[in-house]
């Protein structure tokens, strides 16, 4: 009887450190948003039809952002983007990403798009990975966006007239601060498929994690060579992109490592371009009040501030010691987490991005 006392004794008590945990985080989000200065879009008289890629996070985030922006907001599907075009009219087409999902017919849609006299634009988010495709892509519409860096010299280099480095952001409706059970709840998370430089850091990282609560979600984890650690904390499925948002938001920690740009199995990148800008996730986890440990892209400095309301690592070592000091010191990691959501929420949503977008898709 002493042992089940024991037990339940100490499953609440660690119930009461994991409910003080949650209000005192979720205190200071509410405190760093309502610091957040709100400025009301300016409406355009434009019809824009959307045609999404079906990346849930970054679609929502887009479409949310354009009924803001513009008067009307047409969303069509990469399969009837040019009967879309037709019976709507729009004065822009905007094409999310143009891959995977797209009908083989996909250029041809767009240059009878064009014959009606609708302009047209894609953002490309999946740079540098697939410039084999992207690369042909490209010359089909008026206007292209890029979220890397490294592609606008690429894409002027394919005749592309009006090319605009646009970075990513976070969606609003997803990702925010909120509190969440205790299933979702861990020391560590990261959220990914297991590119060759992630199964690398996390077979380093085994020791480390043995005794910590640690989720990791995604496919290909069976390239690890650290299973007999790991295997326990790994759930090799897609997560929708609310499910994520739950984890991001109970976790501590979440571990940011941006994919490798080798051509191969996992990319269509024999162009060898380089990956200097930061991927969607920076934004999404730091819009959760989340602390985030992320390597470093050229550009990350341009949105946020390392040691101040983003923490960098350079290899496993370093993430280590940066890991173990932060879960002791609750209130720095806090701190950061907090100045994090702040920035990301006054800066990096899909509402000022979508602002830019169009004035330069217009000019």
């Amino acid at each position: 009887m002493k042992d089940v006392n024991d037990q339940r004794s100490g499953n609440e008590r660690e119930a009461y450190r994991c409910g003080y945990r949650e209000g005192r985080r979720m205190g200071g989000c509410t405190a760093a948003l309502s610091q957040v200065v709100a400025i009301q879009p300016a409406v355009r008289q434009l019809k824009v039809l959307y045609i999404p890629q079906g990346f849930a996070a970054i679609d929502t985030g887009v479409q949310e952002a354009l009924s803001q922006v513009c008067s009307e907001l047409v969303i069509g599907t990469p399969a009837t983007m040019l009967a879309d075009a037709d019976a709507h009219r729009p004065d822009l087409v905007l094409v999310m990403n143009g891959l995977h999902v797209f009908p083989p017919d996909h250029l041809e849609q767009v240059q009878q798009i064009r014959g009606l006299g609708i302009r047209t634009a894609i953002w490309f988010v999946d740079d540098p990975y697939f410039t084999e495709d992207t690369a042909l892509i490209c010359q089909s519409y008026d206007v292209v966006f890029t979220h890397e860096m490294s592609c606008l010299p690429f894409y002027r280099d394919q005749g592309v007239a009006q090319v605009h480095y646009l970075p990513l952001a976070a969606s609003a409706r997803i990702f925010y601060p909120r509190r969440v059970e205790r299933e979702h709840q861990h020391d560590i998370c990261f959220i990914g498929n297991a590119f060759w430089n992630r199964v690398k850091l996390f077979d380093h990282l085994a020791p480390f994690l043995a005794d910590k609560r640690v989720l990791i979600v995604g496919g290909h984890w069976d390239r690890l060579t650290r299973r007999d650690v790991l295997e326990r904390f790994i759930r090799p499925i897609f997560m929708e992109p609310e499910e994520t948002a739950k984890y991001y938001n109970g976790s501590k920690i979440v571990i940011n490592l941006h994919r490798p740009t080798d051509p191969g199995l996992d990319n269509r990148n024999t162009h060898q371009l380089s990956a200097e800008s930061i991927n969607p996730r920076t934004y999404e986890i730091a819009a959760c009040g989340t602390l985030q440990m992320t390597d470093i892209r050229k550009d990350l400095d341009r949105y946020y501030r390392p040691g101040y309301d983003i923490e960098t690592f350079g290899g496993a070592e370093e993430l280590k010691v940066k890991l173990d000091y932060y879960l002791k010191h609750d209130w720095e990691r806090e701190r950061m987490a907090w100045r994090g959501l702040h920035t990301t929420m006054q800066k990096h949503m899909y509402t000022n991005r979508m602002e830019e977008l169009l004035d330069k898709a217009m000019a």
